[in-house]
């Protein structure tokens, strides 16, 4: 399976914000696009002529770059979001919103809402791994869309996992309000489809559906 193997810290630097893709560490002073970091001096664009490169403002490149921070926030290559938009597309109300909450009802992007992983990558490693149950069935898909009503759990075995027991104590991570915790936040419920005022990420998801559109 195709999947972006390089380091992350360039996807931020290249849109110039944060998509908290490595986790605790984007909380620190090490990212190199936070304010008074200590990297600060490559706060902009990788590559050799990153220093140089200017925006130039188009509607085409801003409607791009937005497209690509939502597709590189949510870990998805390219075919499976275009493949994403074009479902959302023929859903009934709002295309954009429609595709944020395809994206946040992916397995994946549970596991992570719930606190299991620092990052999204992390969750997705637990789900691919056999760790998360769907009513007490293992899925190991992280594209998986859960639906309402449907409990997600970690197995008992990973429930003593170092890292997973860490992120839960450590990271200072809200629940959304469409999820319901219990068993100590290793059981999650999905109680509702999340509503747009739900979805915490800064995401203008019209100018991803106008990039499309054209």
């Amino acid at each position: 399976m195709a999947r972006y193997t390089g380091p992350v810290c360039r996807l931020c630097r290249r849109e110039r914000t944060k998509l908290y893709l490595k986790g605790e560490r984007c909380f620190t002073m090490k990212c190199p696009v936070s304010e008074n970091s200590d990297r600060q001096k490559r706060a902009f664009p990788p590559g050799m002529h990153g220093r140089d490169r200017q925006r130039q403002g188009s509607e085409y490149l801003t409607q791009l770059r937005e497209k690509q921070k939502a597709r590189r926030i949510y870990g998805l290559l390219e075919k499976q979001f275009r493949n994403l938009y074009e479902e959302a597309s023929r859903r009934p109300g709002m295309t954009g919103t429609n595709l944020l909450q395809f994206l946040e009802l992916r397995l994946d992007n549970v596991a992570y809402r719930a606190g299991w992983g620092a990052s999204r990558a992390q969750a997705r490693q637990f789900v691919r791994h056999g760790h998360v149950t769907i009513n007490g069935k293992r899925v190991t898909i992280p594209s998986y869309r859960v639906r309402p009503g449907e409990v997600i759990g970690l197995k008992s075995v990973t429930r003593e996992n170092f890292n997973v027991k860490r992120n839960l104590d450590v990271l200072d991570r809200n629940v959304p309000g469409w999820l319901e915790t219990s068993e100590n936040g290793f059981n999650v419920t999905v109680r509702v489809v999340p509503q747009r005022e739900q979805i915490d990420e800064s995401i203008h998801e019209q100018l991803i559906v106008e990039l499309y559109s054209k």
